[in-house]
């Protein structure tokens, strides 16, 4: 069962398998989530988490199938 993008809104935390944050959802660009960079956790900078990474939506949260620092290690 994959997740729709539908169900994921501007504003929602994203957060790691282990429950630590990595940003909150800007928008949906094609298969990706760019994420806020007014997000503490951005830097300043725009971040894409791919669709595929994403285990569930649950409790207004979008919730990855990585641990936060893994999923952060992805960012360029």
């Amino acid at each position: 069962m994959g997740i729709s993008a539908s169900e994921i809104r501007e504003h929602m935390n994203v957060v790691g398998s282990d429950g630590g944050h990595i940003g909150t959802v800007d928008r949906i660009e094609g298969d990706r989530i760019k994420l806020t960079k007014s997000d503490p956790a951005a830097q300043g900078k725009h971040h894409y988490i791919e669709m595929s990474q994403i285990d569930s939506v649950k409790d207004g949260e979008v919730c990855l199938s990585q641990k936060a620092e893994e999923a952060k290690s992805r960012f360029n």
